[in-house]
């Protein structure tokens, strides 16, 4: 695990060469195809060599849900494990590792009726309102959902019209936790300002690498529009914007890098709260050998390649 530009990709794929595992992605970016550049996806003989699981699965016109991806990864360890292999879990969407630890929430099916309802309000009142509405039903929810997450938002307050109870209620209460000896490695710049300057250099190498104009096919595609949770990811969002005219391409480079290091920021405050992981600093480069060895005391009964 780690925050965004951490070298967790990188690392994962030593640990490949070494131990008997295989790679399931942990990114919500990751998922679609035909966006590779600007989620940082590996290159194409990466993958080839070292496979990684649920990349690669959906268009992005298509939607992948926190429990999608639970209900997939558990049936990949099972099939890995079965098969005498490690699971080695990749990525930094949070989200997706807590609903694999702790288990989801018995949250009722989409209405359509009432989701109708509230694209309608959004529409004529505008988000705000909408946010409004959730901070009185459901504060902590408010909290958490941004103000322009339309998805987000007409969710929790979906969940409140349905169940008369609220989104923070209702995931009070959750399925089965993770039925698998966890370890925890978790890998970031101890130095916040060298992870600053690897998002910002980062950026800059996708614009050099034709990062527009992958973002331009999406763009020509008539089924695609910024609602969608892929256009929503971070990077693709500020294209769009660009690309609709909104700002200029430096300005894009810009705001694309400040959302980024909020990202990770957030990435960063949930990863301090996991108190069964160990760190390891990548500021000065891939700390392979410590990792590699932390595994070997970890787990001496797996055999090394």
């Amino acid at each position: 695990m780690g925050p965004t530009a951490a070298g967790k990709t990188d690392l994962a794929i030593q640990i490949a060469k070494h131990y008997p595992v295989e790679i399931i992605s942990v990114d919500s970016a990751l998922v679609y195809r035909g966006m590779n550049i600007g989620t940082a996806k590996p290159e194409a003989d990466v993958l080839q060599q070292y496979p990684h699981h649920l990349v690669n699965i959906i268009e992005p016109t298509e939607s992948y849900s926190v429990g999608e991806f639970r209900q997939d990864a558990l049936a990949l360890m099972k099939d890995i494990t079965d098969r005498g292999k490690v699971p080695l879990l990749v990525g930094g969407t949070m989200l997706y590792f807590k609903a694999l630890q702790q288990g989801l929430s018995d949250l009722p099916s989409a209405d359509s009726k009432i989701r109708a309802q509230l694209e309608a309000e959004a529409e004529q009142y505008g988000l705000s309102h909408l946010h409004a509405r959730l901070a009185q039903v459901d504060p902590v929810s408010a909290e958490r959902i941004h103000v322009n997450d339309p998805q987000r938002l007409q969710r929790a307050l979906e969940v409140y019209e349905i169940t008369g109870k609220s989104l923070t209620e209702l995931t009070a209460v959750k399925e089965d936790s993770l039925p698998y000896r966890v370890i925890k490695i978790i890998l970031s710049p101890f130095d916040r300002a060298v992870l600053h300057q690897r998002i910002e250099t980062r950026y800059k190498i996708m614009m050099e690498h034709g990062f527009i104009d992958e973002v331009k096919e999406l763009f020509a595609n008539k089924d695609c529009h910024p609602d969608l949770p892929a256009i929503r990811a971070v990077g693709y969002r500020q294209a769009w914007a660009h690309l609709s005219g909104e700002y200029d391409q430096e300005t894009l480079v810009e705001k694309a890098v400040i959302a980024t290091r909020q990202m990770a920021k957030r990435q960063l405050t949930w990863l301090r709260a996991q108190d069964d992981g160990i760190w390891f600093d990548s500021g000065a480069g891939l700390p392979t050998d410590d990792v590699l060895g932390f595994i070997a005391d970890q787990c001496p009964e797996l055999m090394l390649k």
